[in-house]
Protein backbone atom coordinates (compact mmCIF):
# COMPACT_ATOMS: atom_id res chain seq x y z
CA UNK A 1 0.00 0.00 0.00
CA UNK A 2 1.26 3.74 -0.82
CA UNK A 3 0.31 6.93 0.19
CA UNK A 4 -0.03 7.41 -3.82
CA UNK A 5 -2.64 5.15 -2.75
CA UNK A 6 -3.46 6.96 0.36
CA UNK A 7 -1.72 9.88 1.87
CA UNK A 8 -4.64 12.17 -0.77
CA UNK A 9 -6.82 9.69 -0.51
CA UNK A 10 -9.08 11.89 2.11
CA UNK A 11 -7.89 14.68 -0.12
CA UNK A 12 -9.69 12.86 -2.82
CA UNK A 13 -12.73 12.18 -0.37
CA UNK A 14 -13.16 15.69 0.10
CA UNK A 15 -13.80 16.62 -3.57
CA UNK A 16 -16.14 13.64 -3.83
CA UNK A 17 -19.64 14.42 -4.78
CA UNK A 18 -20.01 17.90 -3.76
CA UNK A 19 -22.67 18.01 -5.99
CA UNK A 20 -24.46 15.01 -5.27
CA UNK A 21 -24.42 15.31 -1.44
CA UNK A 22 -23.57 17.61 1.75
CA UNK A 23 -18.85 16.56 1.91
CA UNK A 24 -18.70 13.68 0.01
CA UNK A 25 -21.43 11.57 1.14
CA UNK A 26 -22.95 8.93 -2.00
CA UNK A 27 -26.67 9.25 -1.06
CA UNK A 28 -27.84 6.97 -4.21
CA UNK A 29 -28.26 3.40 -2.29
CA UNK A 30 -31.35 2.60 -4.25
CA UNK A 31 -33.77 3.17 -7.22
CA UNK A 32 -36.30 3.04 -5.02
CA UNK A 33 -35.53 5.64 -2.74
CA UNK A 34 -34.22 8.27 -5.02
CA UNK A 35 -38.04 8.47 -6.97
CA UNK A 36 -38.96 10.24 -3.68
CA UNK A 37 -35.51 11.90 -2.74
CA UNK A 38 -34.39 9.35 -0.51
CA UNK A 39 -37.31 10.41 2.11
CA UNK A 40 -38.67 7.80 4.51
CA UNK A 41 -35.41 5.64 3.86
CA UNK A 42 -35.27 4.16 7.39
CA UNK A 43 -39.06 3.63 7.82
CA UNK A 44 -40.12 2.18 4.52
CA UNK A 45 -37.84 -1.05 3.92
CA UNK A 46 -40.15 -1.92 0.25
CA UNK A 47 -37.02 -3.44 -0.95
CA UNK A 48 -33.87 -5.42 0.05
CA UNK A 49 -31.90 -2.21 -0.57
CA UNK A 50 -33.71 -0.37 2.69
CA UNK A 51 -30.87 -2.37 4.15
CA UNK A 52 -28.52 0.40 3.53
CA UNK A 53 -30.15 2.96 5.87
CA UNK A 54 -31.69 0.76 8.49
CA UNK A 55 -31.39 -2.81 9.69
CA UNK A 56 -34.60 -2.91 11.42
CA UNK A 57 -36.53 -2.71 8.26
CA UNK A 58 -35.20 -6.56 7.70
CA UNK A 59 -38.00 -7.16 10.33
CA UNK A 60 -40.06 -6.68 7.52
CA UNK A 61 -39.65 -9.08 4.99
CA UNK A 62 -41.46 -12.78 5.17
CA UNK A 63 -39.14 -13.85 2.45
CA UNK A 64 -35.67 -13.85 1.20
CA UNK A 65 -35.23 -10.85 -1.30
CA UNK A 66 -32.15 -9.63 -3.32
CA UNK A 67 -31.91 -6.29 -4.75
CA UNK A 68 -28.74 -5.06 -7.60
CA UNK A 69 -28.89 -1.75 -8.19
CA UNK A 70 -27.20 0.40 -10.72
CA UNK A 71 -26.95 4.62 -10.58
CA UNK A 72 -25.05 6.62 -12.95
CA UNK A 73 -24.10 9.84 -11.88
CA UNK A 74 -23.94 12.90 -14.74
CA UNK A 75 -22.30 16.31 -12.80
CA UNK A 76 -22.06 19.28 -14.46
CA UNK A 77 -19.41 21.44 -11.87
CA UNK A 78 -18.12 24.63 -13.61
CA UNK A 79 -15.27 27.06 -11.79
CA UNK A 80 -14.26 30.22 -12.88
CA UNK A 81 -11.33 32.31 -11.54
CA UNK A 82 -9.94 35.44 -11.98
CA UNK A 83 -8.99 36.60 -15.48
CA UNK A 84 -11.11 35.00 -16.72
CA UNK A 85 -9.01 31.70 -15.76
CA UNK A 86 -11.87 29.30 -15.80
CA UNK A 87 -11.93 25.28 -15.81
CA UNK A 88 -15.26 24.02 -16.98
CA UNK A 89 -16.93 20.46 -15.65
CA UNK A 90 -14.61 19.57 -13.14
CA UNK A 91 -16.24 16.59 -11.74
CA UNK A 92 -16.27 13.22 -14.31
CA UNK A 93 -19.38 11.27 -14.81
CA UNK A 94 -19.78 7.88 -12.20
CA UNK A 95 -21.52 4.81 -12.37
CA UNK A 96 -22.58 3.48 -8.39
CA UNK A 97 -23.15 -0.42 -8.43
CA UNK A 98 -25.10 -1.73 -5.27
CA UNK A 99 -26.08 -5.19 -4.07
CA UNK A 100 -28.59 -6.08 -0.99
CA UNK A 101 -29.96 -9.63 0.90
CA UNK A 102 -31.83 -9.73 3.29
CA UNK A 103 -32.93 -13.24 4.64
CA UNK A 104 -35.68 -14.27 7.29
CA UNK A 105 -34.44 -16.61 9.30
CA UNK A 106 -37.74 -17.13 11.50
CA UNK A 107 -40.29 -14.63 12.69
CA UNK A 108 -38.47 -12.79 14.70
CA UNK A 109 -34.66 -13.05 12.95
CA UNK A 110 -33.19 -12.03 9.92
CA UNK A 111 -29.95 -11.47 8.55
CA UNK A 112 -28.41 -9.37 5.59
CA UNK A 113 -26.00 -8.26 3.50
CA UNK A 114 -25.12 -5.15 2.46
CA UNK A 115 -22.68 -3.81 -0.41
CA UNK A 116 -22.81 -0.35 -1.80
CA UNK A 117 -20.80 2.91 -1.54
CA UNK A 118 -21.23 5.23 1.14
CA UNK A 119 -18.65 7.86 -0.44
CA UNK A 120 -17.31 9.24 -3.70
CA UNK A 121 -16.49 10.63 -7.12
CA UNK A 122 -13.91 13.28 -7.74
CA UNK A 123 -12.64 16.67 -10.08
CA UNK A 124 -10.75 17.01 -12.66
CA UNK A 125 -8.92 20.18 -14.12
CA UNK A 126 -6.94 20.42 -16.80
CA UNK A 127 -2.97 19.84 -17.20
CA UNK A 128 -2.16 23.44 -17.49
CA UNK A 129 -4.97 24.83 -15.39
CA UNK A 130 -2.71 27.81 -13.70
CA UNK A 131 -3.56 26.84 -9.99
CA UNK A 132 -3.06 23.12 -10.11
CA UNK A 133 -1.20 22.79 -7.39
CA UNK A 134 -4.84 23.44 -5.47
CA UNK A 135 -6.34 21.57 -8.23
CA UNK A 136 -5.65 19.10 -10.52
CA UNK A 137 -6.87 15.04 -10.82
CA UNK A 138 -8.56 13.60 -7.33
CA UNK A 139 -10.72 10.62 -6.85
CA UNK A 140 -12.27 8.53 -4.30
CA UNK A 141 -14.12 5.19 -4.52
CA UNK A 142 -15.17 3.41 -1.66
CA UNK A 143 -17.17 0.29 -0.87
CA UNK A 144 -18.97 -1.05 2.25
CA UNK A 145 -19.46 -4.56 2.76
CA UNK A 146 -22.08 -4.40 5.44
CA UNK A 147 -23.50 -7.84 7.11
CA UNK A 148 -26.42 -6.89 9.60
CA UNK A 149 -29.10 -9.00 11.83
CA UNK A 150 -32.20 -8.04 13.09
CA UNK A 151 -34.67 -8.98 15.86
CA UNK A 152 -38.51 -8.35 16.52
CA UNK A 153 -39.40 -7.71 20.27
CA UNK A 154 -42.83 -7.07 19.47
CA UNK A 155 -45.34 -6.96 16.64
CA UNK A 156 -44.58 -3.02 16.64
CA UNK A 157 -41.17 -2.65 17.39
CA UNK A 158 -38.19 -3.83 15.95
CA UNK A 159 -34.34 -3.31 15.95
CA UNK A 160 -31.35 -4.14 14.04
CA UNK A 161 -27.49 -3.79 13.98
CA UNK A 162 -24.46 -4.20 11.80
CA UNK A 163 -20.40 -3.98 11.14
CA UNK A 164 -19.35 -1.55 8.20
CA UNK A 165 -16.29 -2.96 6.75
CA UNK A 166 -15.50 -0.02 4.33
CA UNK A 167 -12.60 -0.43 1.65
CA UNK A 168 -11.43 2.90 -0.35
CA UNK A 169 -9.23 3.48 -3.38
CA UNK A 170 -7.79 6.91 -3.92
CA UNK A 171 -5.70 8.60 -6.35
CA UNK A 172 -4.27 12.55 -6.02
CA UNK A 173 -2.24 13.98 -9.01
CA UNK A 174 -1.16 18.27 -8.48
CA UNK A 175 0.84 20.05 -11.12
CA UNK A 176 2.20 23.41 -10.71
CA UNK A 177 0.21 24.88 -13.07
CA UNK A 178 0.68 27.59 -16.07
CA UNK A 179 3.84 29.56 -14.68
CA UNK A 180 6.23 26.50 -15.32
CA UNK A 181 5.99 23.78 -17.71
CA UNK A 182 2.31 22.55 -17.21
CA UNK A 183 2.89 18.64 -16.36
CA UNK A 184 5.85 19.81 -13.49
CA UNK A 185 4.40 17.51 -10.68
CA UNK A 186 4.53 18.39 -7.17
CA UNK A 187 2.35 15.45 -5.80
CA UNK A 188 1.46 12.12 -7.36
CA UNK A 189 -0.69 9.72 -5.22
CA UNK A 190 -2.63 6.59 -5.25
CA UNK A 191 -3.71 4.19 -2.73
CA UNK A 192 -6.59 1.81 -0.72
CA UNK A 193 -7.17 1.38 2.83
CA UNK A 194 -9.60 -0.15 5.00
CA UNK A 195 -11.59 1.09 8.19
CA UNK A 196 -14.26 -0.45 10.29
CA UNK A 197 -17.70 0.97 12.22
CA UNK A 198 -20.87 -0.12 13.04
CA UNK A 199 -24.50 1.09 12.52
CA UNK A 200 -27.74 0.40 14.67
CA UNK A 201 -31.33 0.91 14.17
CA UNK A 202 -34.67 0.97 14.92
CA UNK A 203 -38.38 0.68 13.31
CA UNK A 204 -41.97 1.33 15.21
CA UNK A 205 -45.10 0.16 13.29
CA UNK A 206 -47.91 2.27 15.20
CA UNK A 207 -49.87 0.00 12.39
CA UNK A 208 -50.09 -1.22 9.03
CA UNK A 209 -50.24 2.18 7.29
CA UNK A 210 -47.96 4.31 9.68
CA UNK A 211 -44.48 4.02 10.95
CA UNK A 212 -41.55 5.78 11.87
CA UNK A 213 -37.71 4.54 11.68
CA UNK A 214 -33.86 5.41 13.16
CA UNK A 215 -30.46 4.83 12.11
CA UNK A 216 -27.13 5.49 13.36
CA UNK A 217 -23.89 5.14 11.37
CA UNK A 218 -20.90 5.48 13.26
CA UNK A 219 -17.45 7.32 12.66
CA UNK A 220 -14.77 5.31 10.75
CA UNK A 221 -11.01 5.84 11.46
CA UNK A 222 -8.93 5.26 8.23
CA UNK A 223 -5.27 4.66 9.28
CA UNK A 224 -3.02 5.00 6.12
CA UNK A 225 -0.33 4.37 5.75
CA UNK A 226 2.35 4.40 3.03
CA UNK A 227 4.59 5.96 0.38
CA UNK A 228 4.41 10.14 -0.66
CA UNK A 229 6.18 11.71 -2.68
CA UNK A 230 5.96 15.62 -3.59
CA UNK A 231 7.52 18.94 -2.67
CA UNK A 232 8.26 18.75 0.81
CA UNK A 233 10.08 15.32 0.48
CA UNK A 234 12.54 17.11 -1.63
CA UNK A 235 16.47 16.73 -1.10
CA UNK A 236 17.77 19.87 -2.66
CA UNK A 237 15.53 22.49 -0.22
CA UNK A 238 16.44 25.23 -2.62
CA UNK A 239 14.68 24.04 -5.25
CA UNK A 240 11.08 22.47 -4.16
CA UNK A 241 10.12 21.03 -7.65
CA UNK A 242 14.11 19.21 -7.83
CA UNK A 243 14.31 15.81 -6.39
CA UNK A 244 11.53 14.53 -4.77
CA UNK A 245 12.17 11.60 -2.87
CA UNK A 246 9.79 9.00 -1.99
CA UNK A 247 9.48 8.71 1.84
CA UNK A 248 6.94 5.99 4.45
CA UNK A 249 4.05 8.50 5.12
CA UNK A 250 1.19 7.90 7.99
CA UNK A 251 -2.48 10.17 7.62
CA UNK A 252 -5.11 9.29 10.36
CA UNK A 253 -9.03 10.62 9.56
CA UNK A 254 -12.19 10.26 10.75
CA UNK A 255 -15.29 9.63 8.12
CA UNK A 256 -18.26 11.34 10.24
CA UNK A 257 -21.27 9.35 11.68
CA UNK A 258 -24.84 9.83 10.12
CA UNK A 259 -28.31 9.88 12.69
CA UNK A 260 -31.28 9.53 10.42
CA UNK A 261 -34.86 9.75 11.20
CA UNK A 262 -37.41 9.11 9.02
CA UNK A 263 -41.30 8.43 8.74
CA UNK A 264 -43.71 6.74 6.54
CA UNK A 265 -47.65 7.88 6.11
CA UNK A 266 -49.83 5.73 3.52
CA UNK A 267 -52.77 7.84 3.34
CA UNK A 268 -55.14 6.10 0.98
CA UNK A 269 -55.20 2.64 -0.32
CA UNK A 270 -53.04 4.25 -3.36
CA UNK A 271 -51.42 7.12 -1.79
CA UNK A 272 -48.46 7.59 0.97
CA UNK A 273 -46.11 10.35 2.39
CA UNK A 274 -42.70 10.19 3.83
CA UNK A 275 -40.37 12.43 4.98
CA UNK A 276 -36.91 12.45 6.26
CA UNK A 277 -33.64 13.65 8.46
CA UNK A 278 -30.56 12.98 7.91
CA UNK A 279 -27.84 14.46 10.39
CA UNK A 280 -24.35 14.54 9.28
CA UNK A 281 -21.16 15.13 12.29
CA UNK A 282 -18.87 16.89 9.76
CA UNK A 283 -17.14 18.27 12.57
CA UNK A 284 -15.10 15.15 13.02
CA UNK A 285 -13.23 15.53 10.01
CA UNK A 286 -10.17 17.74 10.89
CA UNK A 287 -7.61 18.84 8.94
CA UNK A 288 -5.35 16.83 6.63
CA UNK A 289 -1.98 16.15 7.83
CA UNK A 290 -0.06 13.49 6.70
CA UNK A 291 3.59 13.24 8.24
CA UNK A 292 6.58 10.97 7.51
CA UNK A 293 7.57 7.95 9.38
CA UNK A 294 10.68 9.46 9.68
CA UNK A 295 10.25 13.13 10.98
CA UNK A 296 13.62 14.16 8.52
CA UNK A 297 12.28 12.88 5.37
CA UNK A 298 10.07 15.82 5.13
CA UNK A 299 11.56 19.38 4.89
CA UNK A 300 9.09 22.38 5.26
CA UNK A 301 10.21 22.15 8.84
CA UNK A 302 7.05 21.35 10.38
CA UNK A 303 8.23 17.84 12.35
CA UNK A 304 8.22 15.65 9.40
CA UNK A 305 4.81 16.95 7.95
CA UNK A 306 4.20 15.95 4.10
CA UNK A 307 1.44 17.60 3.85
CA UNK A 308 -0.96 20.08 5.22
CA UNK A 309 -4.53 20.67 3.90
CA UNK A 310 -6.43 22.73 6.26
CA UNK A 311 -10.84 22.06 6.21
CA UNK A 312 -13.14 24.47 7.72
CA UNK A 313 -16.74 21.71 7.91
CA UNK A 314 -19.55 21.61 10.34
CA UNK A 315 -22.25 19.55 11.25
CA UNK A 316 -24.82 19.73 8.51
CA UNK A 317 -28.42 18.27 7.79
CA UNK A 318 -30.48 16.92 4.70
CA UNK A 319 -34.45 17.41 4.86
CA UNK A 320 -36.61 15.40 2.16
CA UNK A 321 -40.36 14.65 1.67
CA UNK A 322 -41.98 12.69 -1.10
CA UNK A 323 -44.94 10.81 -2.22
CA UNK A 324 -46.46 7.61 -3.97
CA UNK A 325 -48.87 6.77 -5.83
CA UNK A 326 -50.49 3.05 -6.69
CA UNK A 327 -51.28 3.80 -10.34
CA UNK A 328 -52.24 -0.15 -10.33
CA UNK A 329 -51.01 -3.54 -8.65
CA UNK A 330 -48.17 -3.37 -11.12
CA UNK A 331 -46.72 0.11 -11.27
CA UNK A 332 -46.46 2.32 -8.11
CA UNK A 333 -44.97 6.21 -8.90
CA UNK A 334 -42.70 8.21 -6.99
CA UNK A 335 -41.87 11.67 -6.80
CA UNK A 336 -39.39 13.80 -4.22
CA UNK A 337 -37.49 16.93 -3.17
CA UNK A 338 -35.05 17.09 -0.52
CA UNK A 339 -32.49 20.31 0.82
CA UNK A 340 -29.33 19.26 1.40
CA UNK A 341 -26.82 21.94 3.69
CA UNK A 342 -23.32 22.53 3.03
CA UNK A 343 -20.89 21.18 4.67
CA UNK A 344 -17.46 22.60 4.17
CA UNK A 345 -16.24 25.76 3.29
CA UNK A 346 -15.87 25.71 -0.89
CA UNK A 347 -12.16 25.49 -1.96
CA UNK A 348 -10.95 24.20 -5.28
CA UNK A 349 -10.81 20.73 -4.74
CA UNK A 350 -13.68 20.94 -2.27
CA UNK A 351 -16.78 23.24 -3.86
CA UNK A 352 -18.94 22.49 -1.81
CA UNK A 353 -22.47 24.03 -1.30
CA UNK A 354 -26.10 24.22 -0.72
CA UNK A 355 -28.26 22.07 -2.99
CA UNK A 356 -31.78 21.12 -4.02
CA UNK A 357 -32.93 17.80 -4.65
CA UNK A 358 -35.78 16.97 -7.32
CA UNK A 359 -36.78 13.42 -8.24
CA UNK A 360 -39.30 11.29 -10.07
CA UNK A 361 -39.34 6.85 -9.67
CA UNK A 362 -41.85 3.85 -10.91
CA UNK A 363 -42.09 0.26 -9.75
CA UNK A 364 -43.26 -1.63 -12.35
CA UNK A 365 -44.38 -5.38 -11.20
CA UNK A 366 -43.99 -8.44 -13.64
CA UNK A 367 -45.03 -10.72 -11.01
CA UNK A 368 -45.61 -11.29 -6.64
CA UNK A 369 -41.41 -12.32 -6.84
CA UNK A 370 -39.80 -9.92 -9.79
CA UNK A 371 -39.96 -6.40 -9.57
CA UNK A 372 -37.82 -3.06 -10.93
CA UNK A 373 -37.38 0.48 -10.27
CA UNK A 374 -36.49 3.32 -12.16
CA UNK A 375 -35.65 7.00 -10.94
CA UNK A 376 -34.01 10.12 -12.46
CA UNK A 377 -33.17 13.31 -10.51
CA UNK A 378 -31.76 16.50 -11.09
CA UNK A 379 -29.96 18.31 -8.47
CA UNK A 380 -29.11 21.85 -8.62
CA UNK A 381 -26.47 23.07 -6.60
CA UNK A 382 -26.05 26.90 -5.10
CA UNK A 383 -23.49 29.42 -6.86
CA UNK A 384 -20.70 29.73 -4.56
CA UNK A 385 -18.04 32.14 -4.74
CA UNK A 386 -14.85 31.48 -2.28
CA UNK A 387 -11.31 32.84 -1.81
CA UNK A 388 -8.41 30.64 -1.66
CA UNK A 389 -4.56 31.32 -1.04
CA UNK A 390 -2.77 29.19 -3.77
CA UNK A 391 0.63 28.18 -4.08
CA UNK A 392 1.61 29.32 -7.76
CA UNK A 393 5.39 27.38 -8.46
CA UNK A 394 8.13 29.88 -10.65
CA UNK A 395 7.06 33.06 -8.54
CA UNK A 396 8.86 31.54 -5.59
CA UNK A 397 6.48 29.64 -4.61
CA UNK A 398 4.56 32.80 -3.17
CA UNK A 399 0.44 32.01 -1.55
CA UNK A 400 -1.55 34.20 -3.74
CA UNK A 401 -5.18 34.70 -2.83
CA UNK A 402 -7.32 34.76 -5.45
CA UNK A 403 -11.25 34.56 -5.72
CA UNK A 404 -13.55 31.75 -7.55
CA UNK A 405 -16.99 31.06 -8.37
CA UNK A 406 -18.80 27.58 -9.15
CA UNK A 407 -21.90 26.70 -11.20
CA UNK A 408 -22.79 23.39 -10.14
CA UNK A 409 -25.82 20.76 -10.76
CA UNK A 410 -26.41 16.82 -11.04
CA UNK A 411 -28.24 14.76 -13.09
CA UNK A 412 -28.57 11.19 -12.21
CA UNK A 413 -30.53 7.63 -13.62
CA UNK A 414 -30.99 4.76 -11.46
CA UNK A 415 -32.40 1.70 -12.20
CA UNK A 416 -32.84 -1.44 -9.76
CA UNK A 417 -33.99 -5.29 -9.64
CA UNK A 418 -35.66 -6.88 -6.86
CA UNK A 419 -36.47 -10.68 -6.62
CA UNK A 420 -37.72 -12.83 -3.81
CA UNK A 421 -37.17 -15.79 -3.19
Amino acid sequence: MRISKVAFAITALLAASQVNAGGFQVNESSASGLGRANSGEAAIGDDAASLARNPALMALFDTAQLSVVGTYVMPSIDMKGEGNLNNDDIAPAAAIPALYYIQPLNDKFAVGLAIYSGYGMGTEYKDDYVYGSAAGETEIVTINFNPNVSYRFSERLSFGAGVDVVYATAKLKRNAGAILPPKTSIADMEGDTVGYGWNAGALYELNQNNRFGISYKSKIKLELEGDYQGTSSRTVALNPLSSQNKVAGELDINLPSVLEISAYHKLTNKIAISYDWQYTTWSDFGDIVATSVNKADCTDGSQGQCLLKEEDYDNSSRFAVGTEYDLSEAVTLRAGYAYDEQAGKSTLSIPDTDRQWFTAGMTYRTSPTLSFDFAAAYILGKDSKFDEDVPIYGLAGAPTNRTFETESAAYIVSAQMNYSF
